[in-house]
C-alpha cells in the first residue's frame, strides 16, 4: 500500500509553490514568443518585451513574476487505496506548505490573504489559508496541481446563467470588453459550461491548469465542436484589438480553454476566469517515494528578448515636477522617471479618505505636493534588495478615492495597471493632472528601478503602507493625459478597425 508521508506532501506544496513563483510554463514562455514576433502595436509589442524580460529575470534569480505572488489553489485526486501518516487534518498540511513557501527566507513572498473578509480584513501574514478541491479516484497515487492566482485577474471573473438556446460565443465577446485590462492580457480564459453555478465556476478556474496548446490545436486542425468555439473564440476576442496590457494589439489571449458538464435541461451556466501574464501552476504526483521534484525548463527556452527603453522616451525628473510638465505629457507617450514617488493602494487610500473624513490631515511626512503616487504592494526585499519585485496594481479599484486625492493633496499622477473608470478619468481632466501605466507582469524588472525604499506612513499595514521610493528610469506610459484622453479606450477601438480593415491576421503563426 502507497503510505504519503506528512512532510513529503507538506515539503512538495512548498516546493511546488516556490516553484512557480519564478518560472513561467514553458507552454506559455513559447506562445508569448510567438506573439511578441507578429505583434505590430508599438505600444504592446513593447509590453510583451517588457514581460518576457521580467520572466527570464526571475528564472535566473529565483524571484517572483509578479508582487501579487497570489493566493493559492490546489486541486488533489486522491487515490483511495493510498494511506496518509499524519495526524494532521488535510487543511492543515496544505496550509503549511503554503506557510513554509511563503516565508521561505531566500525568496520571501507576498503576504496577500486577509482574514474576516467583510469587516476586519486583517492579513494572515503567511497567505494561508490556500483554497483546495479534493476528488477522491480509484488508485494508489495523489495527484497535485499547484496554481497561485493574482487578485487582478480573479476580480476579472465573470458567471451568467444563459437560456439553453442562447450563445456562449455572443456572451463571451460582449463580456470581454467588460473586463477592461485588469487581468493584464495577453492571458488566457478559462471557460466552465454546464453543471450548477459554483460547478461552472469550477471548471472554468480548473480548465486554466492545462497546458497551452492553441498554436498546435490551429496546426492539426479542430476535431470536435468544443476545439472549434475554442479557435473561434480566440480569433474573435484577438480581433476585439484589446491587446497585451489593454494597449490595443494583436493579441489579447494566447489560448482559450474549455470544460463542460452534464447540466440541468433548463439551465445553462457559463463562467469565464482569465489568466493573467503571471500565470503560475504546476503538477506533481506523489507514490510514497518521497517528495515531488519539478525540473526546472531551461534558459534556453525563454526567446533572445531584451527590453530596453525607446530612443524616443522622455526623461521625467519627479523632484522637479510641474504642473505644466505634466500638461505636456501626450498619451501613448513612454516617460522614464526619475526621484522620489510615494505609493499607497487600497487600504492606504481608505485610511486617507478617514482622516479628511474626522477633519484631520495627512500623516506626519508624508506630503503628495506635486509628486506622483505609485499603485503598489511589493514583495519584502531578500539579499542585497532594497525592494523585491513591486509591480503595479489594478488602478480602477483606486477610482472612488482620485477626485479627494487629487483636490485635497495636491498630488498631480499616479502609476498603476489598466484602465481608469469615467470618475477617474473626469477628475483627472478636472485637475488636469495625469495617469501612468506600468506593465502588469513586469514587476521584477520594475523594482531594478528603484534605487531606495522606505516606509513612510502606516507601517502596520505592511505590503499596503505608504512607501517612498526613490527610482532611475522606470518606464511608464502615459494612459491618461491632462485633458483626459484614455488610451486603453482610443488604441483598442484603433487596433479593432485596423484588424478589420486591413484583414491582419490574428491567429498563431
Amino acid at each position: 500500500m502507497t503510505v504519503i508521508r506528512e512532510d513529503d506532501f507538506v515539503q512538495s506544496v512548498a516546493d511546488a509553490l516556490q516553484f512557480i513563483s519564478y518560472y513561467h510554463p514553458a507552454d506559455y514562455i513559447a506562445h508569448l514568443g510567438r506573439a511578441y514576433e507578429r505583434e505590430q502595436s508599438p505600444a504592446a509589442r513593447d509590453a510583451i518585451a517588457q514581460i518576457l524580460t521580467n520572466s527570464r529575470m526571475c528564472a535566473e534569480g529565483h524571484r517572483p513574476i509578479c508582487q501579487d505572488t497570489g493566493i493559492v489553489n490546489m486541486f488533489l485526486k486522491v487515490g483511495m487505496d493510498l494511506r496518509w501518516d499524519t495526524k494532521h487534518s488535510l487543511a492543515e498540511m496544505v496550509n503549511e506548505g503554503v506557510h513554509r513557501a511563503y516565508e521561505f527566507p531566500d525568496n520571501r513572498l507576498r503576504a496577500s490573504v486577509v482574514d474576516d473578509p467583510a469587516f476586519t480584513r486583517r492579513n494572515t501574514r503567511d497567505n494561508t489559508p490556500a483554497v483546495f478541491h479534493v476528488e477522491l479516484v480509484p488508485g494508489d497515487k495523489l495527484e497535485v496541481t499547484v496554481a497561485a492566482k493574482g487578485g487582478g485577474s480573479e476580480n476579472k471573473s465573470k458567471f451568467v446563467m444563459l437560456n439553453p438556446s442562447d450563445s456562449i460565443e455572443d456572451w463571451v465577446l460582449k463580456t470581454v470588453p467588460t473586463m477592461g485590462a485588469g487581468w493584464c492580457p495577453p492571458g488566457m480564459l478559462g471557460i466552465g459550461i454546464g453543471g450548477t453555478a459554483e460547478k461552472a465556476m469550477l471548471l472554468a478556474k480548473e480548465s486554466l491548469m492545462a497546458p497551452l496548446d492553441m498554436h498546435e490545436l490551429i496546426e492539426r486542425g479542430p476535431s470536435n465542436k468544443l476545439e472549434e468555439l475554442r479557435i473561434s473564440l480566440y480569433e474573435k476576442v484577438n480581433a476585439l484589438g484589446i491587446g497585451a496590457q489593454g494597449l490595443g494589439g494583436l493579441t489579447t489571449v494566447l489560448d482559450v480553454k474549455i470544460l463542460t458538464y452534464p447540466t440541468h435541461a433548463a439551465s445553462k451556466p457559463v463562467a469565464m476566469i482569465p489568466n493573467c501574464a503571471a500565470t503560475r501552476h504546476a503538477h506533481f504526483v506523489l507514490d510514497g517515494s518521497g517528495p515531488a521534484v519539478l525540473e526546472p525548463p531551461s534558459l534556453e527556452s525563454w526567446p533572445k528578448v531584451t527590453w530596453t527603453a525607446g530612443a524616443s522616451s522622455r526623461r521625467v525628473d519627479l523632484n522637479a515636477l510641474t504642473r505644466d510638465e505634466v500638461a505636456s505629457w501626450k498619451p501613448g507617450e513612454t516617460l522614464l522617471l526619475n526621484g522620489k514617488m510615494l505609493t499607497g493602494r487600497d487600504a492606504a487610500h481608505k485610511r486617507i479618505a478617514d482622516l479628511f473624513a474626522s477633519g484631520q490631515g495627512l500623516p506626519e511626512g508624508v506630503d503628495f505636493t506635486n509628486r506622483v503616487i505609485y499603485y503598489v504592494g511589493p514583495v519584502d526585499p531578500v539579499r542585497d534588495e532594497v525592494v523585491g519585485p513591486a509591480g503595479p496594481t489594478t488602478a480602477t479599484r483606486m477610482d472612488k478615492f482620485t477626485g479627494m486625492m487629487l483636490e485635497k493633496t495636491g498630488l498631480i499622477a499616479m502609476i498603476g495597471k489598466s484602465e481608469r473608470g469615467p470618475v477617474a478619468i473626469e477628475a483627472i481632466r478636472k485637475h488636469k493632472a495625469a495617469y501612468l501605466m506600468a506593465v502588469g507582469g513586469a514587476a521584477y524588472l520594475v523594482s531594478k528601478a528603484i534605487r531606495s525604499a522606505r516606509v513612510v506612513a502606516f507601517g502596520e499595514l505592511g505590503m499596503e503602507a505608504i512607501y517612498e521610493f526613490d527610482v532611475k528610469d522606470m518606464p511608464v506610459t502615459v494612459a491618461v493625459d491632462s485633458n483626459g484622453t484614455s488610451v486603453h479606450a482610443t488604441a483598442p477601438a484603433e487596433w479593432s478597425e485596423k484588424i478589420r480593415t486591413l484583414g491582419i491576421p490574428v491567429r498563431v503563426a
